[in-house]
């Protein structure tokens, strides 16, 4: 590596790694949050008998899972307005990743709560709680648990996956290497350090996954 671009390298870094503190990481803690919630209500849609809840939780899940999250994200910015919805780049992103997540979490979540054995539903009942109360302190607890490591996942994609804001206009990690690769001509070189950072913070999020699963193991039913 010539000196020249060892410098660039150099110079450019900080201003990668505030691109991912100031839009990656806000932008993937805000999506997978919010998607989360999405995922919750989806899956208990879908694990109810009433099927005018279980049909349109099973008709979104089968729409997110079945087309990409680039056209998902093309279809908010840049085909709402055609409609009159105009929504600005940062939250057009965060309703694109939102609504990803919410359908691939669904189904992990959805999971997760049928692993967990009928003898603790049995359990509950026994002791007079109420399907509601057996499930918030019975079930759940149980398969977050089950649920981490898919969730993980989940959320390491998602971190990936907030490049492809930089399609439209939401300055982050990529896009900083992106206007740095423009203005200096050395693509090869900023790709490689944007990928760095991008494993770095993806090596992070797997240790804390190992930390928070051996903390959620007083919830299996042994």
């Amino acid at each position: 590596m010539s000196p020249e671009t060892l410098e660039l390298v150099t110079d450019s870094l900080w201003p990668i790694v505030r691109g991912a503190i100031t839009g990656t990481i806000p932008l993937t803690l805000m999506s997978f949050a919010v998607g989360l919630v999405i995922a919750l209500l989806v899956a208990l849609m879908r694990l109810s008998r009433k099927r005018w809840l279980s049909a349109p939780a099973r008709a979104y899940v089968s729409v997110v899972r079945g087309t990409p999250l680039l056209v998902q994200l093309f279809v908010i910015f840049y085909g709402l307005p055609s409609i009159g919805v105009v929504i600005d780049p940062w939250p057009s992103a965060v309703v694109a990743f939102s609504i990803n997540v919410g359908g691939y979490a669904a189904e992990v979540i959805r999971a997760a709560i049928l692993s967990v054995p009928k003898g603790q539903w049995e359990a509950a009942h026994m002791v007079g709680m109420s399907h509601q109360l057996a499930l918030r302190r019975i079930i759940l607890p149980q398969a977050v648990r089950v649920s981490v490591p898919p969730l993980s996942n989940t959320f390491i994609s998602l971190v990936k996956d907030t490049s492809l804001a930089s399609l439209i206009l939401v300055t982050e990690l990529f896009r900083e290497a992106q206007q740095i690769a423009a203005f200096s001509q050395e693509f090869m070189v900023l790709y490689l350090e944007a990928a760095a950072v991008y494993w770095v913070i993806c090596l992070a999020l797997s240790a804390g996954q190992s930390r928070l699963e051996r903390r959620l193991d007083r919830y299996v039913a042994r």
